[in-house]
């Protein structure tokens, strides 16, 4: 099946994390994806472990479904190359600087021009508006701008940590996904093609905080912010006799399955704190740390076992080895694996998003760098001479 996003054509002039995973969502629910890549290419092509040069792992994982295209954007006949292919395309998606694409001659006006029903998506550092507008923004700078780093010191002993995920890439690059269908649920109810800015700082600063501010909702605010429970040190894995497990009893009915498990049959009638949910998230830090102390007194099985019969929930603490072997998703087929051209059987993992209608199937593997470009420009209308006199110029360079 062709996939819920068939049809859409959609020009990928993004690099790094935060726009290909966006651009990667939009190909493999079926959108046709073009990637155009500077000459040098896309520096995550670089990343981690590779079998030839330019095709890094990063690279193989957030690519997925996507063709190829060098352009030198910097030559006006690569900016003509690319103004022709936006007069046909449904999205324009971009993480330049705006200043930067507005010296290409490539910012939203002049692409508005071009093709008035385009959807023109910005994935930008920061809203446009502000005194940071014109900044670079990368994952770690992310992290410590929207209290990512401060909370983590609130609970590692007062030293401030990026979590190890490029988390505000991917959050952010799901927010522009998010933002790029509404706008073409839009124009397809009459609209035009409208300019979409998606901004990194101003979309986790939302994120976080709809988890940690707290008092600081009121006016005036009340206290230091921050949810509790996320912030108690002993909200962690449990350890257990022999290893982890993960559990959240959480609400009434599970604390008193819990108790009932475990021999505790009085403790919510008896103990005010373990009363109810308010009383709880009030004392959590002794809530947790009770519990704590009970999961030292069993194997990780036996907390396994015992946790599913009481019907609570619960995990083992996966590796990057175990997680490999999760029966889950061996059932439910998460990971397969697929032959790339150039690189050999590769792994992929399944589109998280099931479709009763136009499921779709597996998309082409991460492109070499400018792999389709003839293909594309061929596509586009031009002639065999024009695409060798485009190659001979060097605003094309064909893979």
């Amino acid at each position: 099946m062709p996939g819920p996003l068939a049809g859409i054509r959609v020009l990928d002039l993004t690099t790094v994390l935060v726009g290909p995973y966006c651009t990667q969502l939009l190909a493999e629910l079926g959108a046709e994806v073009t990637k155009v890549e500077a000459p040098e290419g896309d520096v995550v092509r670089l990343i981690g472990p590779a079998r030839n040069p330019g095709m890094g792992c990063m690279f193989l994982t957030i690519n997925r479904g996507k063709r190829s295209l060098v352009l030198d954007l910097k030559h006006k006949e690569g900016r003509a190359v690319l103004l022709r292919l936006a007069r046909t395309a449904d999205v324009l998606v971009t993480n330049i600087r705006p200043a930067a694409m507005a010296r290409l001659g490539l910012d939203y006006a002049t692409l508005h021009e071009v093709n008035p029903r385009l959807i023109y998506a910005a994935v930008l550092g920061y809203g446009q508006d502000g005194p940071y507008a014109p900044r670079p923004a990368y994952d770690d700078l992310m992290q410590g701008a929207t209290t990512i780093a401060a909370l983590n010191a609130r609970v590692n002993g007062g030293e401030p940590r990026y979590v190890p995920l490029a988390m505000a890439d991917r959050i952010t690059g799901l927010a522009a996904f998010g933002a790029i269908n509404a706008a073409l649920v839009h124009r397809e109810r009459g609209g035009e093609g409208q300019l979409v800015e998606v901004p990194m700082f101003e979309t986790m600063v939302n994120f976080v905080l709809g988890d940690h501010l707290s008092g600081k909702v009121f006016d005036p605010k009340e206290g230091v912010g921050g949810y509790g429970r996320l912030l108690s040190p002993d909200r962690r894995p449990y350890r257990t006799k022999d290893g982890h497990v993960c559990t959240m009893i959480y609400n009434d009915r599970q604390w008193r399955s819990f108790c009932a498990a475990v021999g505790w049959p009085d403790l919510v009638a008896t103990d005010p704190r373990f009363a109810s949910h308010a009383t709880r998230t009030a004392n959590i830090d002794a809530v947790l740390g009770m519990l704590a102390e009970e999961f030292l007194t069993r194997t990780t099985a036996e907390w396994l076992a015992l946790l599913e019969q009481a019907d609570l929930p619960v995990t083992p603490v996966h590796t990057l080895e175990s997680i490999f072997e999760d029966p889950h998703l061996l059932a439910t087929g998460f990971f397969s694996t697929e032959e790339h051209p150039s690189e050999g059987p590769v792994t992929r993992m399944a589109v998280p998003m099931r479709f009763s209608s136009g499921e779709p199937s597996p998309r082409r593997p991460a492109p070499r760098l400018g792999e389709h470009g003839v293909e594309i420009l061929g596509e586009a209308g031009m002639t065999e001479a024009e695409i060798a006199a485009l190659i001979a110029c060097g605003a094309v360079r064909a893979g």
